[in-house]
C-alpha cells in the first residue's frame, strides 16, 4: 500500500509514520509537510534512510504542490493529519487555522478525487463536541459545538470530508481523538510543557483552577486506532478514539511534578483561556466494536515513559526551543 501522510513531521503524524514503517514491508509512505513551527523532521530521523519513505516539503493549501505529489506517488490511501492544532494560537490569530484546516482539507480531497485514491482517513479531534456535562459522553452522533476557531475549523473540515463520501462516493472516514501525549510532542501542549518546565525547575502555568477534565490517549495507541480505521473502517463513518482515562489538568500537573521530584509550589495559576471548555468526554465503543482496537497503554505507564523520554532527550527540547530543529531539513533534504 502506498500512503500519503500529511503532517507527517508533526507529533501524531510522525508517530504514525514510524508505526507504519515498522509493519508490513510493502508499506510505502510519502510524507507531505510544510514544516511550519511544529513540523520537526528530527522526529523521523530513525526512518529517514528507509527506501520505503520519502519526504515532500509542500503546503496542503497549494494545489499545484499537492497535485505533483499525487501524480508522482499515485497513492492508494491518504491519512490526513496536517492541521494548525493549537487552540491558543487559533485564538490569537484565527486565519491560519481556517486556511490550513479547511482550505487544505479541500485541496487534498480534490486531489484524491481526481486521482481516484481508494481510501481517505481524515484525522480530527474530540474538541468538535465542545464541553460536555457530567455524566454524559459523546458518541459519534453527538452535536458539534465547537468553542474555538481551531475546533470550529476541524468541525468544518470533518463535514467537508464526509460530504465527499456522500456526493462523490469517495471512501472517506473521520476519526476524532481525545488529548494525545507521548515522546516528541511539541512543548506547547500541556504535558510536554509541564515536563520541560519541571525538568528545569521553572514555574508551571495552569489555566484557571486547573479543573478542566481531559481524556488522555497515548500517541501510539492513537496511531494503532488510525491504522485500524484505515484497514477496517467503513466509508462515511466517524470513529471516536479515546484513552478511557479522564483526569483534571491539575492532577496531571501534580503527577508530573511528583515524577520529577519537584514541589507543587512551582504551580502558577494564570488567567483562564477565553472560551475554555470544561470537560471533554467521548466513548470509543464504535471503533472497538468495528475494528477490534483497544488502548494498550495505561496512563500511569505512558506518563512515566513520556517523562523519561523528555528527561533523556533534553537536547531535542533545546533544539525545539531555539529553532535549531529546522536545521535537520537543511542538512538532510534541502539539497536533494
Amino acid at each position: 500500500m502506498k500512503i500519503v501522510v500529511t503532517g507527517g513531521a508533526g507529533f501524531v503524524g510522525s508517530a504514525f509514520v514510524r508505526l507504519a514503517l515498522a509493519g508490513p514491508a510493502d508499506i510505502h509512505i510519502a510524507n507531505v509537510d510544510a514544516l511550519t513551527y511544529a513540523g520537526n523532521l528530527e522526529n523521523l530521523a530513525a526512518v529517514s534512510g528507509d527506501p520505503r519513505y520519502s519526504f515532500h516539503k509542500a503546503d496542503i493549501t497549494d494545489p499545484a504542490a499537492i497535485e505533483a505529489v499525487f501524480a508522482e506517488f499515485q497513492p492508494d490511501a491518504v491519512v490526513h493529519f496536517a492541521a494548525e492544532s493549537h487552540v491558543d494560537r487559533s485564538i490569537l490569530s484565527p486565519e491560519p487555522v481556517i486556511r490550513t484546516n479547511l482550505n487544505g482539507t479541500f485541496t487534498l480531497l480534490e486531489a484524491a478525487r481526481r486521482h481516484q485514491t481508494a481510501r481517505f482517513v481524515h484525522v480530527s479531534t474530540d474538541e468538535v463536541y465542545g464541553s460536555i456535562d457530567e455524566p454524559y459522553e459523546a458518541d459519534e452522533h453527538y452535536p458539534l459545538r465547537a468553542s474555538s476557531p481551531y475546533s470550529a475549523s476541524k468541525a468544518g473540515s470533518d463535514l467537508l470530508a464526509l460530504s465527499y463520501c456522500t456526493t462523490y462516493k469517495m471512501n472517506v472516514s473521520v476519526t476524532r481523538a481525545s488529548n494525545n501525549y507521548g515522546p516528541f510532542q511539541f512543548p506547547e501542549k500541556l504535558i510536554p510543557l509541564m515536563i520541560a518546565n519541571a525538568l528545569e525547575g521553572k514555574a508551571l502555568p495552569v489555566y484557571g483552577d486547573g479543573m478542566q477534565i481531559r481524556d488522555w490517549l497515548y500517541v501510539d495507541d492513537h496511531c494503532r486506532a488510525i491504522r485500524a480505521v484505515l484497514e477496517k473502517g467503513r466509508a462515511g463513518e466517524v470513529y471516536n478514539i479515546g484513552g478511557s482515562r479522564a483526569l483534571p489538568n491539575i492532577e496531571v500537573v501534580q503527577r508530573i511534578l511528583a515524577a520529577n521530584g519537584q514541589p507543587e509550589s512551582l504551580i502558577k495559576y494564570v488567567t483562564d483561556r477565553p472560551g475554555h471548555d470544561r470537560r471533554y468526554a467521548i466513548t470509543s465503543d464504535k471503533v472497538e466494536r468495528e475494528t477490534g482496537w483497544k488502548p494498550q497503554v495505561e496512563f500511569e505507564q505512558g506518563l512515566a515513559d513520556t517523562v523519561r523520554w523528555f528527561r533523556d532527550n533534553t537536547g531535542w527540547i533545546a533544539n525545539v526551543r531555539s529553532g535549531a530543529y529546522r536545521d535537520f531539513y537543511e542538512s538532510n533534504y534541502a539539497t536533494r
